[in-house]
């Protein structure tokens, strides 16, 4: 290129002919200047040395290998890092003394760090800890409620939330207070108009689970869930990650509703949530095509507190260190090699037993059988 420029060829025509830019022709121009082409260096290299002129020499940087393995081998207090060596250069009056940084980017040059990095393993599937979900054969619809948001000049206000974990079917029911009575006829309403799922997912809040205060007792809310076939599922309490969807539907609602407009009632707020919500459906229209199919609502199903309960109910718990969960007001022992590990405690109500099983992150496919307690549930006149 320089040589055609050289004999006349504009320097346009010479970027055209190589498919070069200008810019390119006219660097290694001045880089040639009016010196002979023999005598011109046109090797493609950064300026400055080779070397770096603050660089460790070779010497002193195998020197900080050798005090390393000492430090490792022969030392009582074996330890062996960048602060220990560097003390060890103080102890040996060793000048210029590297910094701590210089002497771990020393090391870590030379490949002799032992640290291994973290091993991230691929998250588990939706529902991983009941198999109906992680197969994608059954529906979950998973409820919480936002407390205590205050409307100026109003009253503190509740909002029951609800979304199921394939379709994305969501519902949003904001109240001046939520009761246990509030919460199922809520769900049903919901239920009546999407169809029955095969689960429905809780924390552990009493207007949910029902009172504690005597063992072996169930509220309303499960009883209605049993009553219908639909399984009611408690997650753990303090556990992240069984509640995701219900979580991240919450803090959508509060993002996208609560705190975009500023509301003078509780109804201004019902309204705005209602329209949100249907917003929502309509989008997620396509996803609930593709979720599994819903049970239509029973037409002449009603409500008998009194009646026992049948089907299954399942509680989600972390083991503590003698190997005991708890639910139902008391403790209930699973195994002593199985402490502090997740656990999912099927209670069957019809064959009066309680089947616990292991779970595990890692392997949510493995889920073996730990334990089968007998269980009969209390009866009583009056639920709360």
């Amino acid at each position: 290129m320089v040589s055609l420029v050289r004999h006349g060829t504009s320097m346009r025509e010479v970027a055209r002919r190589y498919s070069v830019s200008l810019r390119t022709v006219q660097f290694w121009c001045r880089r040639a200047g009016n010196r002979r082409l023999d005598r011109v260096d046109f090797s493609d290299r950064p300026p400055g040395t080779s070397h770096p002129a603050n660089r460790c020499d070779r010497s002193l940087e195998d020197a900080i290998l050798k005090i390393r393995t000492h430090l490792r081998v022969q030392t009582a207090l074996g330890e062996f890092g960048a602060a220990a060596i560097l003390r060890e250069l103080r102890a040996m009056h060793v000048s210029p003394i590297p910094s701590l940084r210089t002497i771990g980017r020393i090391l870590e040059r030379r490949g002799v760090l032992d640290g291994r990095q973290r091993i991230r393993f691929h998250p588990p599937p939706a529902g991983w800890y009941l198999p109906a979900l992680a197969s994608k054969a059954a529906e979950l619809d998973s409820f919480d409620v936002v407390e205590d948001l205050a409307i100026q000049n109003g009253p503190l206000v509740d909002v029951l939330n609800g979304i199921s974990l394939f379709g994305g079917f969501p519902a949003s029911w904001p109240q001046d207070g939520i009761t246990a009575c509030s919460v199922m006829d809520n769900i049903l309403e919901h239920w009546r108009q999407c169809g029955l799922p095969d689960y429905a997912q809780f924390d552990n809040d009493t207007r949910f689970l029902g009172p504690q205060n005597h063992p072996d007792v169930i509220g309303r809310v499960p009883r209605m869930c049993l009553s219908l076939g639909v399984i009611p599922v408690f997650a753990p309490p303090r556990e992240p990650g069984f509640q995701n969807s219900i979580e991240s539907f919450n803090g959508r609602w509060q993002a996208k509703v609560w705190r975009r407009f500023h509301f003078a009632s509780l109804r201004d707020l019902v309204l705005q949530s209602d329209l949100f919500i249907r917003a929502v459906r309509e989008i997620s229209t396509q996803r609930r095509e593709s979720a599994p199919l819903r049970r239509p609502f029973p037409e002449t199903w009603q409500l008998d507190l009194q009646l026992p309960p049948q089907g299954t109910m399942i509680f989600l718990r972390r083991t503590d260190d003698q190997g005991d969960v708890r639910f139902f007001g008391r403790a209930f022992p699973v195994s002593s090699q199985w402490p502090h590990r997740l656990v999912r405690a099927e209670v069957h109500f019809g064959e009066h037993c309680i089947r616990f099983f292991a779970l595990r992150r890692r392997t949510p496919q493995e889920q073996p059988l730990l334990r089968q307690t007998p269980f009969r549930l209390k009866t009583r006149s009056k639920f709360l």
